[in-house]
């Protein structure tokens, strides 16, 4: 995996995060994960296809998902993971990759994405079959939990 793919992902991950909480973002180390893995309990995954094939996976637990999804909403208190939650997650994905792919898009790169899928519940797995390395990069939510970038990509063969 190259790491011209990754790095756009985790800046706009950064930067985003930034932007639309207003908080103190700190990166965590980069690690690296099998495909197959367990998510901590809300995820929203973005497929990719074109110069590359993969998918990028925004993972985070149910009460950082809730404080996200409050922000986002003008500070509104979320205690249920309702629609309104639900499609906000979606839609931080959505701003995220869409920051990443123009940067990629203007190195020369061409992706197509699939809209995020959702994921929640407790001890559920994730697994694709693009056979790489997911690279994994914690961003601490200035107390507020944690978010996993996590992006598997490979150059189309």
């Amino acid at each position: 995996m190259r790491v011209e793919y990754i790095n756009p992902f985790v800046e706009s991950t950064f930067n985003v995060l930034k932007e639309v909480l207003n908080i103190d973002i700190k990166r965590g180390d980069l690690k690296l994960k099998n495909t197959s893995m367990q998510i901590q309990g809300v995820a929203a995954m973005v497929g990719l296809a074109g110069d590359v094939q993969g998918r990028v996976l925004f993972d985070m637990n149910k009460e950082t998902a809730l404080f996200v999804a409050g922000v986002m909403n003008g500070g509104a208190a979320f205690t249920v993971f309702d629609e309104m939650a639900k499609d906000t997650i979606q839609e931080l994905a959505n701003m995220i990759t869409a920051r990443a792919v123009t940067k990629l898009g203007g190195l020369g790169f061409r992706f197509d994405l699939t809209p995020p899928t959702l994921f929640t519940g407790e001890h559920m797995e994730v697994s694709t079959n693009i056979n790489v390395e997911a690279l994994v990069v914690p961003m601490e939510l200035g107390g507020n939990g944690r978010l996993e970038v996590n992006v598997a990509i490979r150059e189309r063969t």
